[in-house]
């Protein structure tokens, strides 16, 4: 890795290797610093090599416990394995994903003890989910404690402390613990109806499940801001569309839009007070029920899927280069009036192409938290606030992306192309 000093411009270099854990870390620099990186390069290498003739014990730290973390070596019989688990561990497609992924799992702590196992099974997605937000706070500068089994994320930092748990939504199932298809989305009706009530109530189990369990009330959580973190994976097209209906749900309210005579654009608030759909009624406004003022915030990330891997581990270097990667999708629109988004498409493998673990990422504030949430904690991200009036004030990064589908090119005779599909921040 190469560093430059803010203050007089130069250069410096550090070497990792790996602990005996697996896990990369720093074990020499460059002799001194220089103010050409040419140089710098020149000195790193020649340090590289130098540490690379030494035995693996010279890597080694004194403060490793335990065995090296390995997410990849089935710890089940095959025919449990889960079929995405299977892709991300053999198709050449992933093999960016997975080469990121190797280095990352090294120094994931499993606090509950089964999450090698569910990464193979039945929790895939919400495995996957909870490594892409351990990959963000980690970007992000933070600490993660993870000596406690809840909440998932303890993050702490010099400027500030605050407490994640993460869920997912997931696919509705029959008693048979078959998947229940989604309802047809065939007209504009039922696509309006899906957004408005189906979504928001498949919202609603997973968050008020994790209400009841009164996190707040552990001590290392009581004097911190509590974010519940959730995704959905209920079904590949679902991903479509739901941040706008997670944001229905959340604070109850839908909006309307128009252009006026000087073609500015209006939105109009709507209060909402249920959700129903068949049989299924649920309260509408989920920051309102009670308890919930000690959430100080729901994260959404429109982002947090396998794609994200492939995408990041192929910006590091990681994966066969015979993989090219498209991404396709919607990027914010800056104009203010503009009621259509940007539609894009970009190449991963273009020298000018950048990405961060925190792109994609939606934070909902919470108008009635005990413990509000400092946006400055989290920069990078989209942070939305209910007003008094019902509207929503926003501020939003440029470049941010609404939602994207990652398409992994393989030549023809290797591997069948494979299509990872990204949520959609709003319909």
């Amino acid at each position: 890795m190469i560093v430059r000093d803010k203050a007089d411009g130069d250069f410096g270099g550090l070497v990792f290797g790996r602990d005996r854990r697996g896990r990369f870390r720093w074990i020499s620099a460059t002799p001194g610093w220089h103010h050409s990186i040419h140089r710098c390069r020149v000195d790193l290498r020649r340090e590289m090599e130098r540490q690379a003739h030494l035995p693996d014990e010279e890597y080694f730290q004194a403060d490793e416990r335990g065995a090296p973390v390995d997410f990849f070596t089935p710890v089940v019989q095959v025919h449990s394995l889960n079929p995405a688990f299977v892709s991300l561990s053999d198709a050449l497609g992933y093999s960016s994903a997975r080469g990121i992924i190797e280095p990352m799992m090294r120094w994931y702590e499993d606090a509950d003890g089964n999450f090698i196992e569910q990464f193979q099974t039945t929790g895939f997605d919400a495995r996957i989910w909870e490594l892409y937000l351990f990959a963000a706070f980690t970007e992000l500068s933070y600490e993660i404690g993870r000596i406690h089994a809840v909440p998932d994320f303890c993050c702490a930092s010099p400027f500030g402390e605050f407490n994640v748990e993460a869920v997912t939504a997931n696919p509705t199932r029959d008693k048979q613990g078959n998947v229940v298809p989604e309802p047809p989305l065939e007209t504009a009706e039922q696509q309006i109806a899906h957004l408005k009530d189906y979504m928001p109530i498949k919202f609603a189990g997973p968050l008020t499940g994790k209400l009841k369990k009164k996190y707040w009330e552990k001590e290392h959580v009581a004097d911190r801001p509590l974010l519940f973190a959730i995704q959905d994976f209920s079904s590949p097209a679902s991903m479509t569309r739901t941040s706008s209906a997670l944001q229905r749900y959340l604070y109850g309210y839908d909006y309307e839009w128009a252009h006026d005579a000087n073609g500015k654009l209006v939105v109009t608030p709507q209060p909402l007070e249920w959700h129903v759909w068949g049989e299924k009624k649920v309260e509408s406004g989920f920051f309102r029920l009670p308890d919930a003022e000690q959430v100080s915030a729901v994260l959404f990330s429109n982002s947090g899927t396998i794609s994200k891997f492939a995408r990041m581990g192929a910006l590091a270097g990681f994966g066969s280069d015979l993989v090219q990667i498209v991404r396709m999708g919607m990027w914010m629109n800056p104009d203010s009036n503009a009621a259509e988004p940007l539609l894009l498409s970009q190449n991963i493998r273009d020298p000018r192409y950048r990405e961060s673990w925190a792109e994609g990422i939606s934070i909902f504030h919470n108008p009635r938290a005990l413990k509000p949430l400092d946006p400055r904690l989290l920069p990078g991200v989209a942070h939305h606030w209910l007003e008094e009036d019902g509207t929503l004030r926003s501020q939003i990064p440029s470049n941010f992306p609404l939602g994207s589908f990652t398409q992994l090119l393989v030549p023809e005779g290797t591997e069948t192309s494979v299509l990872g599909a990204e949520p959609l921040q709003s319909a």
